[in-house]
């Protein structure tokens, strides 16, 4: 059981990347500031759920309380590690915000199309 959800999350953080590339390549059409902010702003959702996903990996087999502390020390942290990827991102030359946030939104789709293919 276990392989098969950690195949799962591999097959959602694959798939988050290649939405990432896919959008910033849409945005490239209209310059490299837009395709540049586009990716950082994907990478701003999938560097939180890699971390997420690593640091809830390790919990099978453990009592429910266990899992459920590794779960909201891992959310908290992924909510902290995103405002902090924002807060640098949107410190660097030529970031526009309407790509930033449309990679974002995008790489976080993800989870939705992933829940009706299953």
């Amino acid at each position: 059981m276990a392989a098969r959800e950690s195949s799962t999350v591999a097959k959602i953080l694959g798939c988050q990347v290649l939405i990432i590339m896919m959008v910033s390549l849409g945005f490239a059409v209209w310059g490299w500031q837009k395709a540049y902010s586009s990716a950082l702003g994907g990478f701003a959702a999938f560097l939180p759920n890699l971390y997420f996903a690593f640091r809830v990996s390790g919990n099978a087999g453990q009592e429910a309380r266990k899992i459920l502390r590794s779960f909201y020390t891992g959310e908290s942290v992924k909510l902290i590690l995103t405002a902090v990827l924002f807060m640098l991102i949107v410190q660097l030359p030529d970031i526009e915000i309407l790509p930033l946030f449309a990679g974002y939104s995008a790489a976080l789709t993800v989870f939705w199309f992933a829940l009706l293919l299953r």
